[in-house]
């Protein structure tokens, strides 16, 4: 007899991403089978997607796991995750900054809460550090204290800084410059500052903690109140407006579909080595901003929309990160049995699908 269908969103995109993740050979999830899990950030893009695929992951194969959500705001986290409430999840509503007190075992950690805004990191660097430090040392304390088989730090590229233009080809070991005065170095310089915290609790307290650095992930799910570039062009798209650069859309990077992103956090909590870092990426997306934006408007030519650029005299207020470019290798996890599968051209059609279906702004 077939087994019914789990139905997590009425995000038929979304939905879709998450069966596709859940069944996925990449991730023995007999690894799972009667274990805890426990998820910070569990109303962010990637944590809350995260926790569905792993409740997913949990009916597709009768796992009998337990996903922890910790979270601030229990009535978000609530609102946010009520079709997994029953199924596997529990939530747990607590203060990172202070230390975590668990009356279970927990077998595995996904520690991906911080400051996420890059407006925040500048109007709030104090918060955006504190934050990040103390929030992962609290956790890694936890995990001492569990004796867990496995965390993953969600770190960022940005960890990199500035690298050297002529080699922008990014691996692990490779880090550019960070300026530690300057306000807008409050995210990457505490997200690199964590990795250290991690790497130490690795070598000290043998505490099983591994490194994630994600490039920039976006897809289907993203709520109605993302700005960041990646919805700022799509609802360009969808409102049949000029696409506005505040740069010359010279920076290049690399991005991740979201479902992708998280079975490479899977991934690396299962098979990745204590102590190391591991770039989650997808190289095939590599381009600049611009180009990304001509590729939107050349996608959907009827929606009429342009790319025009209005850069101010101090772009600096907008938080953006510093113009560089950085392709971020990926070899290292795909040594592991991880590969993305979503291309930039479907990442977008995806997450336009997603905010047509469930956007207010847009049904």
């Amino acid at each position: 007899m077939a087994q019914e269908t789990l139905i997590l969103t009425e995000d038929c995109t979304l939905q879709q991403d998450l069966e596709r993740a859940a069944a996925s050979a990449m991730i023995d999830w007999e690894c799972f089978r009667g274990k805890n899990i426990l998820v910070t950030g569990a109303t962010g893009l990637i944590g809350s997607q995260t926790v569905q695929v792993l409740v997913m992951a949990n009916h597709m194969h009768d796992l009998g796991l337990t996903v922890y959500a910790l979270v601030r705001n229990q009535k978000k986290a609530e609102a946010m995750l009520c079709t997994c409430l029953g199924k596997g999840l529990e939530i747990v509503s607590c203060d990172l900054l202070k230390p975590v007190q668990l009356d279970v075992p927990v077998d595995y950690i996904l520690h991906g809460a911080g400051v996420t805004t890059s407006r925040d990191f500048v109007e709030k660097p104090v918060e955006t550090i504190m934050t990040t430090l103390k929030g992962t040392e609290n956790m890694l304390e936890l995990a001492k204290e569990k004796k867990v088989s496995g965390m993953v730090y969600l770190s960022s590229m940005e960890a990199y800084g500035v690298v050297d233009a002529e080699h922008y080809i990014v691996r692990e070991t490779d880090y550019g410059y960070i300026d530690p005065l300057q306000v807008r170095s409050s995210y990457s310089e505490s997200k690199r500052m964590a990795e250290g915290i991690c790497g130490a609790y690795a070598h000290e307290y043998q505490v099983p903690v591994k490194t994630a650095r994600l490039a920039q992930t976006f897809g289907a799910g993203a709520p109605e109140t993302e700005n960041r570039v990646f919805a700022q062009f799509a609802k360009s798209i969808l409102r049949g407006e000029d696409i506005v650069l505040h740069t010359d859309g010279s920076k290049a990077h690399c991005y991740c579909y979201t479902a992708d992103a998280i079975l490479g956090l899977l991934t690396v909590l299962l098979k990745g080595n204590s102590g190391e870092a591991y770039n989650i990426s997808n190289e095939s997306t590599f381009g600049t901003i611009r180009g990304m934006a001509e590729m939107l408007t050349e996608k959907y030519p009827e929606s009429g929309s342009k790319l025009i650029f209005d850069i101010p005299e101090d772009a600096n207020k907008y938080g953006y990160a510093p113009t560089s470019r950085m392709l971020v290798n990926a070899e290292k996890l795909t040594a592991l049995g991880w590969s993305p599968e979503i291309s930039l051209e479907s990442m977008f059609e995806r997450l336009i699908a997603s905010m047509k279906q469930m956007w207010k702004e847009f049904r």
